[in-house]
């Protein structure tokens, strides 16, 4: 059966609708980043998710071609991840979209190395006849976080915001948003298809012991 992030990682991807504080380890990723309302038709938040899922699924199906990784196994595509932020704001101020800077990624094994990732950007650049100059990968270590899920449309996320950091001061930690450490969001809805009253998203913060 392949491997499942989302089963194996309960505690990153499947956390309760009640905020908790977690330690989140050093993960590797494919990432584009850019700037704009992630919901402008033809825009580039779109264009980069298509650069994203391109390039993972190339890696994920590597082994129907006759490029082997060393290391490889079967494994699901993990969620769409998102680090926002927007000049002078601590986290994100959800009623000016269009000042959005973001890091979009999607989690890969550790069998994905440069020289993997190199191979997966030429390989989809000629089945898909694109760019994907703009993707990257990276590793990313959030380390200490408030974390919760968050149920309803991402326009409501600000109440469970709220929620977060009021858990998180009872605990002894403040929120500590900087460059490098920033709002988080994974995606476990696809918001095409879903109910927004149901759709699923984890929501993650910095904090620092206060």
């Amino acid at each position: 059966m392949p491997f499942d992030f989302k089963k194996e990682y309960r505690d990153l991807y499947q956390p309760r609708s009640k905020p908790s504080i977690v330690e989140v380890p050093t993960m590797r990723f494919l990432a584009v980043e850019g700037e704009g309302d992630p919901n402008e038709e033809g825009g580039d938040y779109k264009h980069a998710l298509e650069l994203l899922y391109g390039a993972a699924y190339t890696l994920k199906m590597s082994y129907k071609t006759d490029h082997a990784i060393p290391g490889f196994y079967q494994y699901v595509v993990p969620p769409l991840e998102g680090f926002w932020w927007q000049p002078n704001v601590k986290g994100v101020d959800y009623t000016h979209k269009s000042d959005f800077h973001w890091l979009s990624v999607i989690r890969v094994p550790d069998f994905v190395s440069e020289a993997e990732f190199s191979w997966a950007v030429e390989a989809a650049t000629t089945k898909k006849k694109l760019d994907f100059s703009p993707v990257r990968l990276t590793e990313i270590n959030e380390g200490l976080c408030v974390q919760c899920m968050h149920i309803g449309p991402y326009d409501d996320e600000p109440a469970t915001v709220d929620a977060m950091h009021e858990y998180a001061a009872t605990q002894g930690y403040a929120p500590d948003f900087s460059d490098t450490r920033r709002h988080h969001e994974i995606y476990l809805s696809d918001p095409r298809k879903a109910n927004p009253a149901k759709m699923k998203t984890v929501v993650r913060h910095p904090v620092r012991l206060a």
